[in-house]
């Protein structure tokens, strides 16, 4: 029997709390500070351990032992993406304040990318992870969890019963795209498209509910008034956005899920004869370097990602219980291709127990 086979089939803390009735902070300070604990308490968490067998993974422990110093974070597939290039950057400051460092790495997505972070848990080549492009029903949310392995998530997965796997810290995309609608809305348009992107990326979605929620708020259409592109691409925004223009009764404002959308949206209404922030509005989100630099500039949504970082910290090097939810709001900067006043969205800084 392989040392893999026997970590998969590892018992949980997870296990041993519910097999002793109590939470997984019980059953954590048991382990790491029994003083804490009645003797009655401490008694039932130990016949739990014992009975089940239960041996405390080193990983899991590591994050407030110090042992390798390093915290693990996957590059995300999207190359190029200022925002997440600011994130890490933000990430990897907010590390060394405590005297720690982040680990690069990159993994295939889904299942095949777990012999990855397998391989790292394996060799304790770092204390804890940090996640983000989260997908719905990550699968590696599902794998640290059920292996007792300490991590953050950037960005919520979704799942079907709605309690999160782990502690997570996210960026109200939805509500940032609802004020969008409201601002055009208050502009006078009344046909917004939109134009996002496929697959699992649980943000891609939380934008797309933002833009239709906001546009049955106020009475507006969405039937075939939105567009999902394979990848994040100017090309695949060009080509997003055509199809809409080239429509009965188009929009007259088009919403993009990316600043590099928005760009192919832009470049498509030029195009098609149209002037970017004259005859259709457009807007897009992340508030990326290219969005001051075009003509007219671009409309977007700019995510505090100093702040991002930094409760992903904090989250990080709280004690193991009950994960905690963050959920932040972004703020609109409007320019020239969407002439809406900046606005904080109107959802306030959220902390959520999920």
């Amino acid at each position: 029997m392989t040392q893999r086979s026997d970590r998969q089939r590892a018992v949980t803390l997870r296990q041993v709390a519910a097999h002793a009735a109590v939470s997984r902070q019980t059953v954590s300070n048991a382990i790491n500070a029994p003083h804490r604990l009645g003797a009655a308490t401490l008694a039932r968490v130990t016949k739990a351990i014992n009975d089940l067998q239960y041996r405390p993974n080193r990983s899991a422990r590591s994050l407030s032992t110090g042992s390798a110093g390093l915290i693990g974070y996957c590059v995300p597939p999207r190359a190029g993406s200022s925002m997440m290039d600011s994130f890490l950057h933000s990430l990897t400051a907010a590390m060394e304040t405590v005297g720690r460092h982040v680990l690069l790495f990159t993994a295939p997505a889904g299942e095949p990318g777990m012999r990855v972070y397998a391989d790292l848990v394996a060799q304790q080549a770092v204390d804890a992870f940090v996640l983000s492009d989260t997908e719905r029903d990550d699968p590696r949310h599902r794998w640290l969890t059920e292996r007792d392995i300490r991590f953050v998530s950037f960005g919520r997965t979704w799942p079907r019963d709605g309690q999160e796997p782990a502690s997570w810290v996210d960026v109200d995309g939805a509500a940032a795209c609802a004020a969008l609608v409201d601002g055009l809305h208050a502009l006078g348009h009344r046909r917004i498209g939109f134009v996002g992107w496929s697959g699992r990326l649980g943000a891609a979605e939380d934008r797309r509910r933002g833009w239709k929620d906001a546009c049955a708020r106020h009475g507006l259409p969405t039937g075939r008034l939105s567009v999902s592109c394979a990848g994040d691409t100017v090309a695949n925004g060009e080509r997003a956005a055509r199809s809409l223009l080239c429509r009965d009764n188009p929009p007259t404002a088009i919403m993009a899920a990316s600043d590099v959308l928005a760009l192919g949206v832009m470049r498509a209404v030029t195009q098609c004869g149209g002037r970017p922030g004259a005859d259709v509005a457009v807007t897009g989100f992340d508030d990326s370097p290219l969005a001051s630099a075009v003509t007219p500039g671009l409309t977007s949504v700019r995510q505090p990602v100093a702040e991002i970082a930094a409760t992903a910290l904090r989250l990080l090097r709280a004690p193991t219980g009950d994960p905690e939810g963050v959920l932040l709001p972004a703020s609109i900067v409007s320019r020239a291709s969407a002439d809406i006043t900046t606005t904080r969205t109107e959802t306030d800084r959220q902390e959520n127990g999920t």
